[in-house]
């Protein structure tokens, strides 16, 4: 049998909000790159230590502002309407992803930058695209569904965008992502 997790204590809840509500506006204000971990703990009105415990550094900030968005497009994927919800033909539901993850990419760029390229890795290290991948793979169910889902997932990465962005502009970089997913679901 498994026990719930502990409740958070009321202090810590507390300080958790201040710290994501600071580092929220201070990267608004600023941009992610040039926030140090200092001045989001003088904004937050608590201590280095207590961000770097509660979450390690500048990625895992990112992280977590980035969690409650993810969990809203992970629940209209899991039980909205269609097309990105079930009910729909999977290549219609591919491209209502491909649609929604770039709105969601776009929208939070230097966020979801920071928390894919902390590390080597860090990108499938996170739950968010286990997520992702699980959930093309199903779309893509035959021809080897996981190969095929991480080469889907690899130009939706923060560091393709950006360069993408950089290279073709937003509606060509929408335009090309969006043929290949129609091309690997056709």
């Amino acid at each position: 049998m498994r026990t719930p997790p502990p409740k958070e204590r009321a202090d810590a809840a507390r300080n958790r909000a201040k710290v994501l509500t600071a580092a929220a506006d201070l990267f608004a204000a600023h941009g992610v790159e040039s926030v140090s971990m200092d001045q989001i703990a003088t904004a937050a009105g608590v201590g280095k230590g207590t961000l770097f415990r509660r979450f390690g550094d500048k990625s895992g900030l990112a992280a977590a502002l980035l969690d409650e968005r993810e969990r809203e497009l992970q629940n209209a994927i899991l039980s909205g309407p269609p097309p990105l919800g079930p009910g729909a033909p999977p290549q219609a539901r591919l491209e209502a992803f491909s649609s929604a993850y770039l709105d969601f990419a776009l929208a939070h760029l230097p966020l979801v930058r920071m928390s894919e390229t902390a590390s080597p890795g860090a990108r499938y290290r996170i739950g968010a695209y286990r997520f992702w991948h699980r959930h093309l793979s199903i779309l893509l169910a035959e021809n080897d569904p996981e190969a095929r889902a991480h080469t889907l997932l690899a130009p939706l990465s923060a560091e393709h965008l950006t360069a993408m962005l950089d290279a073709l502009g937003e509606a060509r970089t929408r335009a090309a992502i969006h043929a290949l997913m129609q091309e690997a679901s056709a």
